[in-house]
């Protein structure tokens, strides 16, 4: 304890002695902080959004224009049959132009001044989650397609599957991204723990002359760099709050209203533990780097 408590006060000391050096490595600690967080925090609320959007899984079957009326019913009948469908719901071509004036308010007047109605009849099926897993629902999309009637068949499986692959290539950019930061933030806050140890290296000579242990030689350097670190990832997690505040004030409704009241999150606590354990963690491998040298 007598030495923990040394190593904090003297990397305190040192951290007050380095002046705006500190300050720079502190910022450099809080921006590698700040892109991770920055990408936990978008990716968890897009996963959340496709988790709420999988479990209400459906497809819609666009009808012809010109579809008759046993068309309709013989596309109904095979989709009874299918036994993958939790409900279905016919929507007209007038119910589909009321839909969108509803939805997209701001855009009525466009609505309003077409001549003819462009929005074609559908048949919306809500589809049984045990149905998604077996393959059924793909099967029965694609032989729907070319069934007499059908104008276009929609699967919301589909184009989550392209987003899901797409979250995952912004995921590796991203980690890649902090990883690079993050690595030349520790090298920073070790060029600027080295600059005070060079002020001190008489001191430090002193101290092994006298067989100090490791602990109180390399201790402060370790504890100056795992401050800097941990006041740089609070910095980051306190503007991240404070955009995350700003974007739900701005846009939050308009999200809610888009995406069927989804609202967005902030990071859940344990990841924000995590992200100010892993700047401590930064921090003190750059202390840890500059501290060799003090040997």
């Amino acid at each position: 304890m007598r030495a923990l408590d040394y190593a904090l006060r003297e990397g305190w000391r040192g951290l007050r002695r380095s002046g705006s050096a500190g300050i720079l490595a502190t910022a450099a600690t809080g921006l590698a902080i700040l892109v991770l967080g920055a990408l936990l925090l978008i990716t968890s609320n897009v996963e959340q959004l496709m988790a709420q959007w999988s479990e209400t899984a459906e497809f819609s079957v666009f009808l012809r224009d010109d579809a008759t009326s046993e068309q309709r019913g013989a596309i109904e009948s095979v989709i009874d049959r299918s036994g993958i469908a939790l409900g279905r719901t016919y929507l007209s071509k007038a119910d589909a132009l009321q839909r969108f004036r509803r939805d997209f308010a701001n855009l009525d007047a466009l609505a309003a001044s077409l001549e003819d109605n462009p929005f074609p009849s559908s048949i919306e099926v809500r589809v049984r989650p045990d149905a998604e897993q077996d393959g059924r629902t793909t099967a029965l999309v694609q032989g729907m397609a070319s069934l007499p009637g059908v104008a276009d068949v929609r699967y919301d499986r589909e184009w989550l599957s392209t987003l899901t692959t797409g979250l995952r290539a912004v995921r590796g950019v991203g980690w890649t991204l902090a990883l690079l930061v993050g690595l030349a933030a520790a090298a920073t806050v070790a060029s600027v723990i080295r600059l005070g140890l060079q002020s001190r290296y008489q001191e430090i000579e002193i101290m092994q002359l006298v067989g100090s242990p490791v602990a109180f030689i390399q201790g402060p350097f370790v504890a100056e760099g795992l401050i800097q670190g941990a006041m740089g990832s609070l910095s980051a997690l306190i503007l991240l709050g404070i955009g995350y505040l700003a974007a739900t004030r701005w846009w939050g409704a308009g999200v809610a209203s888009v995406l069927d009241g989804a609202t967005l999150r902030f990071l859940s606590p344990s990841l924000v533990v995590l992200l100010v354990f892993g700047g401590m963690a930064v921090g003190a491998l750059g202390g840890f780097a500059a501290s060799r040298h003090a040997r």
